[in-house]
């Protein structure tokens, strides 16, 4: 059996909703385009448990491209380690007060 590579801990899990396309967090209760909210895996097995759920939710349809993203731990908020990943949690708009990434600017 191949062992899985994954992002260093803690990691949270990224998709895109399938219907509306936007990018959201596996929360506690299902998903949430909330980066503060994020389920945060701190080890490999909490980290197999956030796969599993982003599989079960491609299978049913209502994610896609569901993957696993390290992150730091900020004032109790986790800010991924890479830009391309920071981006994805600050919205569609470089003018952060405008539109839906106004709600959840970090």
């Amino acid at each position: 059996m191949a062992v899985v590579k994954r992002p260093p801990f803690p990691v949270i899990l990224v998709a895109n909703d399938l219907v509306e396309g936007e990018v959201i967090f596996a929360a506690e209760h299902g998903w949430t385009r909330d980066v503060r909210a994020a389920r945060v895996a701190n080890d490999a097995e909490a980290a197999q448990a956030l796969e599993q759920f982003g599989a079960a939710q491609a299978r049913a349809c209502k994610v896609v491209d569901a993957y696993l993203v390290d992150v730091e731990i900020e004032a109790g908020v986790p800010v991924p380690r890479h830009y391309r990943e920071r981006l994805r949690t600050l919205g569609p708009s470089h003018r952060l007060d405008l539109g839906k990434q106004a709600d959840f600017h970090l």
